[in-house]
């Protein structure tokens, strides 16, 4: 049985070389984990000012309407939403590199430039078809639309990073098409998606590489 040992040993150390060639490895769970706090705060602020809004207007639905006072909104909502990617960033990234710095793996390096290329252009895209919902005031679509977006970024993304994330990716994307259906819960899809699945995947990924 001790003579096995030194084979495997030397089997599990070419691995993990051949992973760290090829797959961006230092994604920490912590930077899902504050992705979805994150987001949970913003669905909660966002959700104040549409009650808000909505009070204002004598409505008990979630339907923005148009005029100066739904552009007031869509201004807010939007602030909100830069906001929650701002700091979501941040965080994954801080995170990010204090992984990276303890594994004493490069944070910048062809492999991570390859996963930022491959899940920008997705964002990208999607960003550009939001801007258009925006424009023809499809509002309820916005919400499924990010969400299907987001699950092919991060598709996309899985070939060059932790396999797991394929999960999350699939979890978004179900998630977006049935809010494709019941646009009436928008923002609830839009927290289970970027908040809830967030930091489920964070903490699983914690609790599998960093524990």
């Amino acid at each position: 049985m001790q003579e096995t040992q030194p084979p495997l040993q030397t089997l599990q150390d070419i691995r993990r070389m051949m992973e760290r060639s090829s797959r961006f490895i230092s994604l920490s769970g912590w930077s899902g984990i504050c992705a979805g706090v994150c987001a949970l705060a913003g669905a909660s602020a966002a959700y104040l000012r549409i009650k808000k809004h909505n009070v204002q207007r004598g409505s008990i639905n979630n339907e923005i309407g148009t005029g100066l006072d739904a552009a007031s909104l869509i201004n807010d909502l939007l602030w909100i939403a830069g906001i929650v990617f701002v700091a979501a960033f941040l965080s994954a990234f801080f995170f990010t590199y204090q992984r990276s710095k303890k594994n004493n793996t490069p944070i910048w390096d062809p492999i991570s430039r390859r996963l930022i290329w491959n899940t920008v252009i997705p964002m990208i895209v999607g960003g550009a078809c939001i801007l258009r919902l925006l424009q023809v005031n499809a509002f309820d679509l916005v919400a499924p639309v990010s969400l299907i977006f987001y699950g092919l970024a991060l598709l996309n993304a899985s070939k060059y990073t932790l396999g797991e994330i394929r999960y999350l990716a699939f979890g978004q994307l179900a998630l977006g098409i049935i809010n494709l259906w019941l646009t009436q819960y928008s923002l609830l899809f839009w927290a289970l998606g970027f908040g809830v699945l967030h930091i489920i995947y964070g903490a699983l990924m914690w609790w599998k590489y960093e524990r």
